[in-house]
């Protein structure tokens, strides 16, 4: 049996507590109160529109670039579709035939 060398223990070490923290990070809940007209598909366009705004604002304040609570699935499109089109999308890199 072949023992592995001292940098892919430290490697494999590392991808394991990577792997173990990215488990328990994504078991953490986010308690939210009772909210009677949560962000929908456009405020989420909006919010996706200005990530960059947002995220410089977010370095230097308590405010955070994604909206909870939210309405789901719906902002979460509005969010994504924002943000591609501020950031160039993925047809800006296309090849014309």
């Amino acid at each position: 049996m072949k023992i592995l060398s001292r940098q892919k223990r430290r490697s494999a070490l590392l991808a394991l507590i990577v792997l173990a923290v990215g488990l328990l990070a994504s078991c953490a809940t986010h308690e939210v109160g009772v909210v009677k007209d949560p962000p929908g598909f456009f405020h989420g366009l909006l919010h996706g529109f200005l990530i960059m705004f947002s995220f410089i604002g977010s370095l230097f304040t308590d405010y955070e670039i994604y909206a909870i609570p939210n309405s789901g699935p719906w902002y979460d499109l509005g969010y994504l579709l924002g943000a591609s089109v501020f950031l160039g999308g993925s047809g800006s890199k296309a090849r014309k035939c």
